[in-house]
């Protein structure tokens, strides 16, 4: 197992910078000037416009921007010096700015046009949308596994036919009409969650919660449920029963640990999706979270922030996709990685 979490590791270097080098390709090769945009109808003055462009790297190839901004490529930064008193000079053009190595692979992920620290705003934003994923994923898998677990044992019966009904309206139903409708019935008229999330607290972020797990937990449940119907058809299975185990034996031990594999893996990717924060959602609820600040970064033309919050995206999927795979010996036997 250490072995595979090493290669695991290790193949994460080719995955990281492709992905993040296609993230910053889409979003700084769009046709557009965003440094002019900031001026609106107005414009900006020539000589701030040049100097927000040598800044920002905007001047600079597209891989040589993407080199300075993942760290790999020396950048002249008045950051690099701890003296105030030069670091002044060197805003006001006094002085020449020091060569440093200053990126994401130093635990920066830029600023954006406002002079934001884009690792500020994810320590603000992160936490909100941390505890919504989790909600979310606690609902869909608390509730999403039993009931695929009765209506896979009880096949053809009531409870799997209210399973397979109810999680197929569940699915139909686009998330904004799910989360209005919600909203406004659970929070309106009833009176039983804020309509309004902005606050971040556990019981204003419920409603969110459920609507953001809600089509997570149907498929949990249809995928739980197929994957134990086949299981339990499986030659195994008879054997273990033909042999006289306790029958929550046979399905705990034998068919249902088998069926988890492929609920554990929706489930760690869903757990990275959970994590990108859903920005329809979000914005229903006014949460104060990683989605609605994407999409206030894409309005306004914040390159840095999209890619500064995509950049941890990515860092967050591969890990769960590394605890996906850790999970599969766990739950297989018969899955060996050394």
């Amino acid at each position: 197992m250490g072995r595979h979490i090493i290669r695991r590791i290790l193949q994460f270097i080719p995955v990281f910078f492709a992905a993040t080098f296609l993230i910053f390709y889409l979003v700084f090769a769009l046709p557009g000037d965003p440094i002019a945009a900031l001026g609106g109808d107005r414009g900006v003055p020539e000589p701030v416009y040049n100097a927000l462009v040598s800044r920002y790297n905007l001047d600079d190839p597209l891989v040589v921007q993407y080199g300075k901004y993942i760290g790999i490529w020396p950048d002249a930064d008045p950051s690099c010096t701890d003296d105030e008193e030069l670091r002044q000079q060197i805003n006001r053009g006094e002085a020449e700015a020091e060569t440093c190595f200053n990126g994401v692979l130093q635990g920066d992920f830029g600023e954006s046009f406002s002079r934001r620290d884009v690792g500020d705003i994810l320590r603000q934003k992160v936490p909100t949308t941390a505890k919504l994923a989790l909600m979310a994923f606690a609902f869909e898998t608390l509730l999403g596994i039993p009931a695929g677990i009765l209506a896979g044992l009880r096949r053809g019966s009531f409870m799997d036919n209210l399973v397979l009904v109810s999680t197929t309206v569940v699915i139909s139903i686009p998330v904004f009409v799910l989360g209005f409708a919600l909203q406004i019935m659970l929070g309106v008229n009833l009176g039983w969650f804020p309509v309004s999330a902005a606050s971040g607290s556990f019981y204003a972020l419920m409603l969110p919660a459920i609507v953001l797990g809600a089509t997570s937990l149907a498929y949990v449940a249809r995928l739980t449920r197929t994957s134990l119907v086949e299981n339990m058809r499986a030659d195994y299975v008879r054997t273990a029963t033909a042999k006289g185990l306790p029958r929550r034996r046979v399905v705990g031990k034998h068919a249902l640990r088998n069926s988890l594999i492929p609920v554990v893996t929706y489930l760690g990717i869903d757990l990275g999706a959970l994590m990108g924060g859903a920005i329809i959602t979000e914005g229903i609820f006014n949460v104060p979270g990683i989605g609605t600040e994407v999409f206030r970064a894409v309005r306004q033309q914040e390159g840095a922030v999209v890619v500064g919050i995509v950049t941890f995206l990515v860092i967050v999927f591969m890990v769960s996709t590394l605890i996906v795979d850790i999970m599969y010996a766990w739950l297989d036997p018969r899955i060996r990685y050394d």
